[in-house]
């Protein structure tokens, strides 16, 4: 969040604070924990679990350096908990939003992501989708830069050799 939107959202100068990064950051957090967690559905109940926290505790979240990481982390968390639950399925279903105007995705790239551990599959999405940096994934996942860095270069070693072996 840049410090002119943390100024707003947190002294609440066009109205409720939370209200202006509910508005910025629902959607892209949504379309972001859809692609991580494989199921539209489960990315509604996920974001929706995460920003009622979020409201119930901004006057803290608000001040953070990243309250959208913070929001997605609690997603993906609320979301791990419920798969704890679960037997480990390995999501190939395709995620394709219909509200978004963009190129036809590659749905070979999409399903390859959708096979990755949970771990490498949210810094994919975080890093590329979301278009986070390396400090900004960091910051949202409370790990160090090197960590981000290494998930990261895993996911795409594995991404390259079973989009490799397809092609």
């Amino acid at each position: 969040m840049v410090d002119a939107e943390r100024s707003v959202a947190v002294s609440g100068e066009t109205g409720d604070g939370f209200a202006v990064f509910y508005a910025r950051w629902r959607d892209p957090l949504r379309r972001a924990l859809a692609l991580t967690l494989g199921s539209v559905a489960f990315a509604d109940e996920a974001i929706d679990e995460a920003m009622s926290r979020a409201a119930a505790n901004w006057g803290q979240i608000g001040i953070y350096d990243s309250p959208q990481g913070w929001v997605y982390r609690v997603g993906l968390n609320w979301a791990r908990g419920i798969f704890r639950k679960r037997r480990r399925e390995v999501l190939t279903d395709v995620f394709i939003d219909p509200g978004q105007e963009s190129p036809k995705p590659d749905l070979d790239l999409l399903r390859a992501v959708g096979q990755l551990p949970t771990r490498q599959r949210s810094i994919v999405v975080a890093r590329y989708y979301l278009d986070w940096s390396t400090a900004e994934v960091a910051t949202a996942f409370d790990i160090p830069a090197g960590t981000v860095k290494s998930r990261l270069s895993r996911a795409l070693a594995r991404l390259a050799k079973d989009l490799g072996e397809s092609q």
